[in-house]
């Protein structure tokens, strides 16, 4: 087993790398400009150094372990802190060139996926040699890694505390969002607002991990939290068994949510507007690239909402 990282052992990592990405020896050979009988050597080697079965591979193709999974998230943020570092590193000699890891979290409507595609294209038509690897991660997660160096930039709704150790850019756009319940909920029958008599609280209601308490607040009303879910979209799937009601964004609701029949409980009762930042650590060098695509960003974001 391991207990010094050697070079070697960071190229048979690489090799894993690409083939986990790749969902398989075959996909990962032209991205490795190597052969499958090298490729699975060095998955075996590697296999040997770590005393532990990353993969299996045979008829029923390509599948990874459970081992070989944590491998792989832990070797991902290897690999994004290390590209980050060379990049900052090159920004110090005012070489703009290599990768850029922009997170965004999970969730976000796909409009806003394709504004960061055109920022990205402008980005990268701007300065040469530069690759950007988009990746999510969910809410409870966005601090984290905007903090952990594993990423320069991350896209996401915020509405705690702002911690000293991160800088936040406003998009100036607002994510609004509401209670909604599914159509077999005893509470649907009150879409068009509750009356005094119900209390809100007797019925159970799903919370996203990560999320401010102050959201499950509103004036001498609470939500009675009975359980979590750590994504808007499992949230949207505990809503629909009928068991709970929730918080979801507007922007889900009329892209998933139409053709679910999900009531909105209309009485301005535990809506919220979260805002949409780009953010990065205090530690990240924010040179003219990153600055450039934060503001290419904010931009195409902006031109969707009009």
């Amino acid at each position: 087993m391991i207990n010094r990282l050697q070079e070697s052992d960071i190229k048979l990592l690489r090799v894993f790398y690409a083939v986990a990405s790749c969902n398989g020896f075959t996909a990962a050979e032209s991205v490795l400009r190597m052969q499958r009988p090298n490729i699975s050597a060095a998955i075996k080697k590697l296999e040997d150094r770590l005393d532990l079965v990353l993969c299996h591979r045979g008829r029923g193709g390509f599948q990874m372990s459970k081992e070989g999974e944590v491998v792989f998230q832990e070797t991902k943020r290897i690999f994004n802190s290390f590209d980050n570092f060379v990049f900052n590193l090159k920004s110090l000699h005012d070489d703009y060139s290599g990768h850029i890891t922009l997170v965004m979290m999970a969730g976000l409507p796909l409009n806003y996926h394709l504004a960061v595609s055109k920022a990205v294209k402008s980005t990268m038509k701007k300065f040469n040699d530069i690759h950007v690897n988009i990746q999510t991660r969910l809410y409870n997660e966005v601090e984290h890694v905007a903090l952990s160096g594993e990423c320069h930039l991350v896209l996401s709704t915020y509405d705690m505390v702002k911690p000293e150790s991160v800088t936040f850019h406003p998009v100036d756009v607002k994510c609004r969002g509401r209670l909604y319940c599914a159509p077999t909920h005893p509470l649907a029958k009150y879409a068009d607002g509750l009356p005094d008599t119900v209390r809100i609280d007797d019925y159970p209601a799903i919370g996203i991990s990560g999320l401010s308490s102050g959201n499950y607040i509103d004036g001498e009303r609470r939500l009675s939290i009975q359980t979590f879910s750590d994504s808007y979209d499992g949230c949207l799937s505990a809503i629909m068994t009928g068991e709970y009601m929730g918080l979801l964004p507007d922007y889900m609701v009329e892209h998933q949510g139409k053709d679910l029949g999900l009531v909105s409980i209309k009485n301005r009762q535990f809506e919220f507007n979260h805002e949409l930042f780009m953010m990065n650590g205090k530690n990240t060098r924010l040179n003219p690239v990153l600055r450039h695509l934060i503001k290419e960003v904010a931009y195409f974001i902006q031109q969707t909402e009009k």
